[in-house]
């Protein structure tokens, strides 16, 4: 690369450029001790939806990973789709029903949904990561849950009470799972490949004991995932700054008492209190700490990793 040529002298001034050039050097100087703690140790992220956004977006969320690889840090991506797969069943004129945000999901579902998380979806994430690292041979690895049996699931159910007769029933929501089993071999057979610098890829699919497709909530296998991995961090990017308070102002910070909290006293509702649980969830299985932020802002990650301030809200234990 062709390097300007600046004449040094004490009475210098060097120009814009110039001075960004110092700027970087100092925030990756105030960055070593974040990097430092991160060196070697795992982190799980999953890559939601509505964060994933545009083109544009992506090739950043893929640089991202590449150099949290190239920093020695061992990323873990778990991906969801909810978008992607509403489009494709309309397209399909199939109409979807939900129950405590997870998709009630029959055979023609379950076909669209494998078909949009383990295909399109994933290997575009995979492909991303790949071309953004292709100078330094960083490789995205698409699988899916049903890889290498990588995620048994069992069958998820919910309860809910009628409003009138306030009688608890259980609503079946079809091939919709909830991991029962990680097996991590394949993942660390891929991070411990000293020749090569592999990110896994990972689709929410799984497979039941029996064989049976079913189709998993991403927050929860990345929870799932992390704690099997004994993962440092867990990000979860959304398209929401974090957690916020009953001002609409974010917590920076949340023991798995306050969390607990938020949800029982009705701060936190409608999609966070998943995302809640499986941070709390998450914690309580061993990983250190889990981050809720908002994917869609440039280089989120970086900014909750190697600054003191963070990105979003921290969930730790008590």
């Amino acid at each position: 690369m062709a390097r300007a040529m600046t004449k040094i002298t004490s009475a210098t001034t060097y120009t814009e450029e110039e001075e960004k050039g110092w700027a970087t050097a100092r925030t990756l100087a105030e960055a070593l001790p974040f990097i430092q703690i991160y060196d070697r140790e795992i982190v799980v992220v999953k890559y939601g939806g509505h964060a994933m956004g545009e083109e544009a977006t992506a090739k950043l969320f893929a640089s991202d990973i590449v150099l949290l690889k190239l920093l020695g840090i061992h990323p873990i991506v778990v991906h969801g789709g909810g978008p992607q797969i509403s489009a494709m069943l309309g397209r399909a004129g199939v109409k979807s029903t939900f129950v405590d945000g997870l998709r009630v999901t029959d055979n023609a579902t379950m076909e669209i949904a494998e078909m949009v998380l383990s295909g399109a979806v994933n290997k575009e994430i995979a492909s991303w990561i790949t071309r953004a690292g292709q100078e330094a041979d960083v490789r995205g690895v698409g699988l899916s849950g049903k890889d290498a049996g990588l995620i048994t699931v069992e069958k998820a159910t919910r309860v809910k009470k009628d409003p009138d007769s306030m009688i608890e029933q259980i609503v079946d929501l079809g091939y919709v799972g909830e991991p029962k089993q990680v097996d991590d071999k394949l993942i660390r057979t891929l991070i411990g490949d000293v020749n090569h610098d592999y990110v896994p890829v990972i689709a929410p699919i799984g497979v039941s004991d029996e064989g049976q497709t079913f189709n998993i909530n991403a927050d929860t296998v990345a929870g799932a995932v992390a704690a099997k991995m004994e993962a440092k961090r867990m990000l979860l990017l959304t398209d929401i700054i974090g957690v916020l308070d009953e001002n609409k102002e974010l917590i920076r910070q949340l023991t798995v008492t306050e969390a607990r909290a938020l949800i029982e006293s009705g701060v936190a509702s409608g999609g966070m209190i998943p995302k809640l649980e499986t941070a709390i969830a998450a914690v309580e299985a061993g990983v250190e700490a889990v981050v809720i932020l908002d994917g869609r802002r440039p280089h989120a990650m970086l900014v909750e990793l190697f600054t003191e301030h963070g990105a979003g809200t921290l969930i730790k234990a008590g």
